[in-house]
């Protein structure tokens, strides 16, 4: 039966941090943000967040995106600074069409840091792509 499930790849969808500033709080913060650089729309976009260690785990956190259009992007989350330290995930399901997609982004442990940044595409900002 697993035989018969095929489990298509991702292409195009990236996972990354943005340093960005606030100007409620006056602060500069890092938020993550999907990116759809693809040319059709993501359809019901699940994801689960989360950082963990060795001997820390922070509460798993969730989030829907009814869509995000073709060559779109949208805020996820911001991050606090103190689990930037951690290993962060972002487990993402999507629909294309009739077509479950599902991968599991990583930003390891203190990878999020102004020099780990690269142009982003879609964004035409700079940022930390998760792996």
């Amino acid at each position: 039966m697993r035989k018969d499930i095929t489990i298509p790849e991702v292409k195009e969808v990236y996972i990354a941090a943005v340093l960005e500033f606030n100007k409620k709080y006056n602060t500069t913060d890092w938020n993550a943000y999907i990116i759809n650089n693809n040319k059709v729309p993501l359809e019901t976009v699940i994801i689960v967040s989360q950082g963990y260690d060795d001997k820390d785990l922070t509460a798993p956190m969730r989030h829907t995106i009814k869509s995000i259009p073709a060559q779109g992007y949208a805020r996820i989350e911001f991050l606090e600074e103190s689990i930037l330290r951690l290993d962060n995930f972002f487990s993402v399901t999507y629909f294309i069409g009739n077509t479950l997609y599902d991968k599991r982004f990583e930003l390891p442990a203190n990878s999020v840091i102004e020099d780990n940044r690269v142009d982003l595409p879609v964004m035409e900002q700079q940022g930390v792509l998760a792996r």
